[in-house]
This record gives C-alpha cells, structure tokens and sequence, in this order.
C-alpha cells in the first residue's frame, strides 16, 4: 500500500558516513577527514564535486521526487513537475526535503517525521506552487524573470555597482579611526548664549566660564 522511502546509492551514503564522523567521531577520526570544510554535503549538490558522487545525489533525488508524487499528492497541482531539474529553486529544495526525510527515518522516534509532515513537506509545496504558477503543467515554459537577470548581470549595470562599493570602501578610508588623530578631533568651544560670541577657539587656549542668570554654560 506505500512504498519505501528511497535510500541514496553507496557513495551518497558514503558521504553521509563521513559527516557523520566528523560531528561524532573520535579526534583521530575528525583529523582524518581533512578540511570538513571541504566535506561534500548531499543536501546541497554543488559540494558534491566528484562526478561519480554527483551522479548519484542526482539518482537519488530523482528517486525521491518519483517517491513524493506517489506517496504524497493528490492534485495534480501539488507534483513536483517533470522538468525539476531545469529549475534551480526546486534543485535546492528538493535536496533539503530528501535529506530531512532520510533523516526522519534515522531517528529513534517519530518527532521528525512528524515536524517533516507539518513542516517541511507542505512549506515546500507551497513556495513551489506560489513559484511556478502553473506555469509547467503542461511543458517547461522559460524562466518568467530571465530578461530582469540579464539586465542585472548586464556590464553597464554590473560596473555601476562595483563603483558604488568602491567608493563607500574609499569613504571608510578617508575617515580616521577614533583614537588614531586627536588633533583631528571636532573641538568643543565656549559660546556665549546671550551674544552668540564663541569665547576661547585657540588650540591651548584656557577657556574663560562665562556665567548668566542660569549658571555657567560649556
């Protein structure tokens, strides 16, 4: 009556071992692994730099997605198209839902299949409804914000940014650290309330109080 949830192939696996190691393992285990910087993590596929390892993210994940249509969706309106792969938004979140669920599965109690049922799954198919609107049941249809891109990354509009940052960053430069200068400070000076005379602007000056019917004022 349900199918199984599809376990990842054996160097997704791998992987998921090795990470595993690095947040458990013994110090010796941990300095094995190298750089865990450097760890692919299947949940997001550009880390998975071997191609070996990336051909089986992808395996699995399209295993997964087959999986979700079946065991989870009614409408037509909530599959995950057939064209996934050629929308990077759903790579990204596909990737995430796979490896929450395997996660869910590990667990010793059901607390997070129970939070990837209330949460995970259904904020997934809401953001990719909102996003795709559609637009897929029948064919790919192009990226709807392809041109805004293009003139984002256009040359003329790319330069223009950079010379913004450049001048905000030549700004900061130009404006003394406090403590570096302190002749450089803004200098506080005696103002005369009633006559508006400054009293005393001279670098070593004392200043004289001036004093009115109030007291004195600095």
């Amino acid at each position: 009556m349900i199918l199984p949830f599809p376990q990842p192939g054996e160097l997704v696996r791998l992987a998921y071992w090795e990470l595993h190691v690095a947040a458990n393992g013994t110090p010796a285990e941990q300095k094995a692994l190298g750089p865990h910087s450097q760890l692919p993590r299947p949940w997001e596929p550009s880390t998975c730099t071997d191609p070996r390892l990336r051909h089986q993210v992808w395996e699995w994940l399209e295993q997964v997605v087959i999986w979700l249509n079946h065991e989870y969706t009614w409408g037509a309106h909530a599959l995950v198209p057939p064209c996934w792969p050629e929308h990077p938004h759903l790579i990204h979140e596909i990737a995430v839902i796979a490896d929450q669920r395997r996660r869910s599965v590990l667990a010793k109690t059901s607390d997070a299949l129970e939070e990837w049922h209330r949460y995970c799954l259904p904020t997934f198919v809401d953001r990719m409804q909102n996003r795709l609107r559609g637009r897929c049941d029948d064919a790919h249809a192009p990226w709807p914000g392809r041109p805004s891109h293009s003139e984002y990354t256009a040359t003329s509009q790319t330069q223009r940014r950079q010379d913004l940052f450049a001048e905000d960053a030549n700004a900061l430069s130009k404006t003394p650290s406090p403590g570096t200068n302190v002749s450089e400070w803004p200098r506080l000076v005696v103002v005369d309330r009633e006559t508006g005379e400054v009293i005393g602007d001279g670098p070593d000056e004392t200043f004289p109080r001036t004093r009115t019917t109030k007291g004195p004022h600095e």
